[in-house]
């Protein structure tokens, strides 16, 4: 087997998935809404902003090569070959995705060889185990070796971490972004199938305290979107002058098809005026909710509640 010239393979890894579908297999491409498109084959694939997701299998990436390899199962090398005499084509024919921000290097706290301390911390919040098990398994938050905090982390589409918030498991409320943190891929769960609806959340406590609720009501929330707004959101007092998180625009520009939003924030002063800021920002082009927590300050306080009232009732 020859070796491919590093000048080729760099040349091959600018060829995006939707300007190789378009040119060489149209009839693979199914277009969802004027930015989103979808494969014939695989309707849970995704392609937008020069990203491309694939819903199912919790995979994803931005070149055809990434295609070839994780979707058509082809090897780096049969990959590389197949796009070879496709390098020289215009690329890309739709330029949607512009990334000109700077990429600081993420510096992750060392993993602890267990995370006891956190599974009982996050259970004694009221966090359901099946769902701490999920987001461990999937390295979505672990344990620090030296302090044993508890780490939550946020992926980007290609499932590589870029985000991180440590908290303390202690009564000393320890809370700050971990080094290279970048907020536009804050702690999330993202939906294995296509789904049109957004929960937005102040912090990680409060979206995993909704996806505990949710299982208590017999609903599966690995079919929901929930993203972590990473501390609390505060917005302009001029109305006209905020802005929205990057956490929450930079998905939706990634996810066109979104078409509902529920706003999870906390129950108090700040909590409603970011709702409402939100709600100015975003309803022209989305169904915007109002889903503060019904008692309590947050969704926390809200779960906490509703567990003690099934225990007093159990008792009774």
């Amino acid at each position: 087997m020859l070796p491919i010239q590093p000048e080729l393979v760099q040349k091959v890894r600018k060829i995006d998935l939707l300007t190789y579908l378009q040119n060489f297999e149209p009839d693979e491409l199914v277009k969802d809404s004027k930015d989103t498109y979808s494969t014939k084959t695989h309707d849970s694939l995704k392609i937008n902003n020069g990203k491309w997701y694939w819903f199912s299998q919790g995979i994803g990436g931005y070149t055809a090569l990434d295609y070839l390899i994780k979707v058509r199962g082809l090897s780096f090398f049969e990959a590389i070959n197949k796009l070879i005499d496709k390098e020289d084509i215009e690329i890309p024919i739709n330029n949607y995705f512009k990334n000109t921000r700077k990429i600081s290097k993420l510096i992750l706290p060392e993993k602890n060889d267990n995370n006891e301390i956190v599974i009982s911390y996050l259970e004694k919040r009221g966090i359901d185990r099946e769902i701490i098990d999920y987001a461990i398994e999937n390295d979505m938050i672990y344990e620090t070796k030296d302090k044993h905090n508890v780490v939550f982390v946020g992926k980007d589409y290609n499932n590589n971490p870029r985000y991180a918030f440590i908290r303390g498991t202690n009564e000393n409320r320890f809370m700050h972004d971990a080094s290279g943190s970048d907020k536009e891929y804050s702690f999330r769960l993202l939906s294995k199938t296509y789904n049109e609806r957004l929960h937005i959340f102040e912090s990680a406590i409060d979206l995993l305290s909704y996806a505990t609720l949710m299982k208590m009501n017999n609903k599966d929330f690995k079919k929901e979107n929930f993203i972590a707004l990473s501390g609390v959101y505060q917005p302009s007092k001029n109305k006209t002058d905020s802005k929205i998180p990057i956490a929450i625009s930079s998905f939706l520009e990634s996810n066109k098809y979104i078409k509902k939003i529920f706003l999870h924030l906390d129950n108090d002063l700040v909590g409603i005026k970011a709702a409402e800021s939100l709600k100015n920002n975003l309803k022209n082009n989305y169904e915007v909710i109002d889903g503060k927590p019904f008692q309590g300050k947050d969704w926390n306080d809200f779960l906490l509640i509703t567990l003690e009232n099934i225990k007093k009732k159990e008792i009774i």
